[in-house]
């Protein structure tokens, strides 16, 4: 009779036996979701992942910078008729096809990581880089430039993308957004000096060797960085699934997909419209492909600026504020340029403080899907971001030129310039409503644990009337479902609230 009490704790029923381990494993499924912070076995923080960061830097430099320096080779295309019977606008769907391709082989590229590793995915994509500038520089018809510095140049940038996108995030946790925003400033260091050099190149020593030198410079960094970058799959418990449909099923995430597809509408409008709208209010062709540079100078200064802003205010809310930003630069500094009689200083000061958050999207994605997906299901949300993004950018410029009043002689790009800022309106608020999503998740995380600290300590050893005594007065005889919990997130009145609060996610 003694030990009574000692045997109804180690035989409880059943039923109750299970309850708290499903109460258990529901309570590690949130906290591996909620916070990419516990996923790892502590990231350095510094250490070999700064030489990651470079490594990356440099990747980002030699593919996406590359790549920027089109506008050189488009406009040497549309001056000398170089492959004839060949239309502006197939020039300019080469230009949309390189960056459409690179996301479109992004679930393919994360499978291959999975399979074989991310130093194999990083060398078919050099190889592929490689072949395709070498074979533009022999390329004398339409088709077999668009094979080459299209197809086969979208699909090498997509394998080094892919692969290296997602090691920067591994190491860092403090100071994941700067170490992510140094990196993808790459891309902008790249892009101002290659368009020098590749125009350089053509006036020195031809269309041919221009290519010819691109591939030799971009084989050589690439392959150093790519064997000295290290991921750290193992340690994260990183899922390379191409596509985990269940993620497709949250809410979040897909508001995360509505900012970059909204964000990625207006950056690639702005990027490829600033040089001609700037000859359709007067400008010169140099003044024009001026903007265009101190745009991508504009990048590769605010990018590290982004990242460490974002480790100390949050990653979300300074994409959240920054996308909204980029909006109101839109309206208040590119629209009304056009009423200068000078308008040349009035853009160089927007190119260089809007560039600087016109690419907050890539400075970012990777840290904030982090924040909502975790660490182990960032490569396949990543995955699914690339893929989703392969519409807009394929036909932002597109829509940008249908758009334009041709039978206008002022205000040209007015329609263009008004859907640009609402572009980056409508990404921030989705990435608002996300804010107000991830503090309500913060706080239903907490609010599971201490149910479950308290059912535990209502569960020490003890007479049964104690226990069930301690049990009624706490009220924890049962845990709120975790479904119940999730509706109240998504109340209408409850995201409002978390919206505006004052708090760093």
């Amino acid at each position: 009779m003694g030990n009574a009490p000692v045997a109804s704790l180690t035989q409880r029923p059943r039923n109750q036996a299970a309850s708290d381990s499903a109460v258990d494993n529901d309570l590690e499924q949130i906290q591996s979701t909620n916070s990419s912070l516990k996923l790892d076995d502590n990231p350095p923080n510094g250490g070999y992942g700064w030489v990651c960061v470079a490594c990356s830097a440099f990747i980002n430099a030699h593919t996406w910078g590359v790549n920027s320096s089109y506008g050189v080779f488009l406009q040497y295309y549309l001056s000398y008729d170089t492959f004839p019977n060949t239309s502006p606008l197939v020039y300019a769907f080469i230009g949309g096809l390189s960056i459409s391709q690179a996301m479109l082989l992004a679930p393919l590229a994360t499978h291959v990581i999975h399979l074989y590793g991310t130093k194999v995915c990083l060398h078919i994509g050099i190889f592929l880089q490689t072949l395709s500038l070498i074979g533009a520089s022999f390329a004398t018809q339409q088709y077999q430039l668009i094979l080459s510095q299209g197809i086969c140049f979208g699909w090498g940038m997509g394998f080094l993308f892919v692969g290296s996108v997602g090691i920067t995030a591994q190491w860092f946790t403090t100071k994941r957004s700067l170490a992510n925003s140094i990196s993808a400033a790459g891309s902008g260091a790249g892009g101002l000096i290659y368009s020098l050099v590749t125009q350089a190149a053509i006036n020195n020593l031809g269309l041919a060797w221009a290519f010819r030198i691109l591939g030799i410079c971009s084989f050589a960094v690439n392959i150093t960085a790519s064997n000295l970058i290290r991921d750290r799959n193992a340690q994260t418990g990183a899922r390379h699934k191409a596509f985990d449909w269940k993620l497709l099923r949250r809410p979040e995430f897909l508001l995360v997909q509505g900012w970059s597809w909204f964000s990625m509408l207006g950056y690639c409008i702005l990027l490829f419209s600033l040089p001609s709208y700037g000859r359709a209010i007067g400008l010169s062709a140099n003044q024009g492909s001026v903007l265009g540079a101190v745009l991508n100078a504009g990048q590769m200064l605010g990018r590290p600026f982004i990242g460490l802003m974002s480790d100390r205010w949050g990653r979300i809310n300074l994409a959240t504020s920054l996308s909204i930003i980029c909006g109101i630069f839109c309206f208040a500094f590119w629209i009304p340029a056009e009423l200068l009689p000078s308008p040349m200083g009035l853009l160089c000061f927007f190119s260089i403080f809007g560039g600087a958050v016109a690419g907050t999207f890539w400075a970012t994605i990777a840290p904030v899907g982090a924040e909502v997906v975790g660490l182990r299901d960032l490569p396949s949300a990543l995955s699914w971001t690339w893929l989703l993004m392969v519409p807009p950018t394929t036909t932002a410029e597109a829509i940008a030129l249908e758009m334009r009043r041709t039978d206008a002689t002022s205000w040209i790009y007015l329609p263009p310039q008004i859907f640009t800022s609402f572009m980056y309106l409508a990404g921030g608020v989705c990435l608002w409503v996300v804010r107000g999503w991830k503090i309500g998740e913060m706080e239903m995380t907490e609010r599971k644990l201490r149910e479950r600290n308290a059912r535990r300590e209502s569960m020490m050893p003890a007479t049964n009337a104690e226990k069930s005594r301690a049990g009624h007065e706490s009220g924890h005889d049962e845990l709120t479902p975790d479904s119940v919990l999730r509706r109240e997130i998504w109340a209408p009145r409850n995201i409002l609230r978390n919206m505006v609060k004052m708090q760093v996610v």
